[in-house]
């Protein structure tokens, strides 16, 4: 039966619809255990080991994964891992303050930006815009993602599947916020691992087995020499492209500050990097399998696509099932991580207002539906021009990598003041900014991050003073 078929398109709006009311159903069950804003905003610290690492695999393997990763596996083979090797690295950099971010009980990245530097509402604001955006550029590409893919198999509009996913996504998130978002991530983690391995092995098998791959791709991209194909150039650029966006991701912090015991945390981070390579192993075989298959591809991103015309009707509507939980764990996770910000960050610490338990997780839950309608909005108006959000990647770590990473390494030693977190976050979106508009060869995140680490050095070193009353006794806490 072709792809496209009505037989096909009822089952893949069947498979789909019942992975969405299970995790709606799941949601709902855990959301239960939400008994306040803490729980909402940060799963209250009690996701056990296996669960963070599940959920942060879930969270991080999205459209980009689904087709983005196949193409660079049918265009350059093994190359692939490098990718989700600098994403593995970014996790094992993490581990080094893993411990400490979670001893500190953090609900979000600016948290963590004035305990090391001090209460400020502008210090507050630029840290929660610089955390928010990517987030919500994940959102809104999201909803990109799943009208472009599902439009192709069902032929319904973008816009009625932005709309579907959008109410699927805040299902997801209303009942519990990080809570049911996290266990629902889980289960949904472990399908999506299984079919990951799955649908891998089968588009091998379907290639002819793994002896006719080799035969009829060049070595150059399935043998060892397959993990530089993609060239030098490329692979630096990735360095310093994904390294930092993962350094500064608050979806990945949040998991970390959800941990049940504070031994979790980094080694939490660290398994979780390494399922990261899952990733890799079913782009890298679909990749070199469709290559296989059919070399002539014009856009190595249509692999994924053409690999589905190949499929047999009962694993093309499996393959539907995989996307939307793919797709909806990440759409949901970002969502969170957004409301978070503007209710903890924006609403709380910057307008001043507080309110009780019940008032906050309300008001959480009108900002959940705002931000899903805006994404929409934007997913529907301009589903092409949605990939300038891309650069919030660059424009997030520019602002936050130094102020983070070098703060920790300097509030023991150095006073830290509000001015020299402004200072280094504004200097390096303004760097960030500049080598964009140079059109530098070097990503421009790296000057951001650069100009930002300097001017930071500089204030830090210039201070007069030692750490604050208020550090002190927060590393005599850690001591003990």
């Amino acid at each position: 039966m072709p792809t496209g078929s009505t037989g096909q398109i009822i089952g893949i709006i069947v498979a789909s619809l019942l992975v969405i009311g299970f995790g709606i159903g799941m949601s709902v069950y855990f959301g239960r255990k939400a008994k306040n804003s803490q729980d909402w905003l940060s799963a209250g610290e009690s996701l056990p080991l296996i669960v963070v690492i599940i959920t942060q695999f879930a969270t991080a393997t999205g459209g980009g994964v689904l087709i983005a990763h196949v193409g660079i596996g049918y265009k350059s083979g093994w190359s692939v891992f490098i990718y989700e090797g600098c994403v593995l690295i970014g996790f094992l950099v993490l581990m080094l303050i893993a411990k400490w971010l979670r001893q500190q009980r953090f609900t979000t990245v600016p948290d963590i930006i004035t305990r090391l530097f001090g209460q400020h509402k502008l210090v507050t604001a630029i840290a929660a815009i610089a955390a928010l955006v990517v987030p919500f550029g994940w959102l809104a590409t999201q909803f990109v993602a799943f009208a472009q893919l599902f439009g192709q198999l069902t032929g319904v509009s973008p816009t009625a599947l932005i709309l579907l996913i959008m109410v699927a996504s805040l299902l997801f998130v209303l009942p519990g916020g990080l809570t049911s978002v996290a266990w629902t991530d889980f289960v949904f983690g472990i399908f999506m691992i299984a079919m990951s391995l799955g649908v891998a092995a089968y588009a091998v098998h379907l290639a002819g087995g793994w002896g006719q791959i080799t035969a009829t791709v060049p070595q150059r991209l399935w043998g060892w020499e397959g993990f530089t194909a993609v060239g030098w150039e490329q692979i630096w650029l990735w360095i310093a492209a994904i390294l930092p966006g993962t350094l500064t991701n608050q979806l990945y912090y949040q998991r970390v500050f959800a941990t049940k015991k504070v031994s979790d945390a980094r080694r939490g981070l660290g398994l979780s990097g390494l399922t990261m390579l899952i990733g890799g192993i079913y782009a890298g075989c679909i990749g070199l399998a469709v290559h296989s298959m059919n070399p002539g591809l014009t856009n190595e991103e249509d692999a994924a696509g053409w690999l589905l015309t190949q499929l047999p009707t009962w694993l093309v509507i499996v393959f539907g099932a995989f996307l939307v939980s793919t797709i909806v764990s990440t759409t949901g996770a970002a969502l969170q991580s957004v409301v978070a910000n503007l209710t903890r960050d924006v609403y709380q610490n910057i307008v001043g207002k507080e309110q009780g338990e019940r008032q906050t997780v309300s008001l959480s839950r009108m900002i959940t539906v705002g931000v899903s309608v805006l994404a929409a909005v934007l997913a529907i108006l301009f589903p092409k021009a949605l990939t300038w959000l891309v650069a919030t990647y660059a424009y997030s770590a520019a602002a936050l990598a130094a102020p983070i990473f070098l703060g920790y390494a300097l509030h023991k030693r150095r006073r830290l003041t509000p001015a020299a977190a402004i200072a280094s976050m504004l200097t390096g979106i303004v760097g960030c900014a500049v080598a964009q508009v140079l059109d530098t060869t070097v990503p421009y995140a790296v000057y951001g991050i650069g100009a930002s680490t300097v001017v930071l050095l500089v204030i830090a070193l210039a201070t007069p003073g030692k750490p604050s009353a208020d550090v002190r006794s927060e590393l005599v806490r850690e001591e003990a």
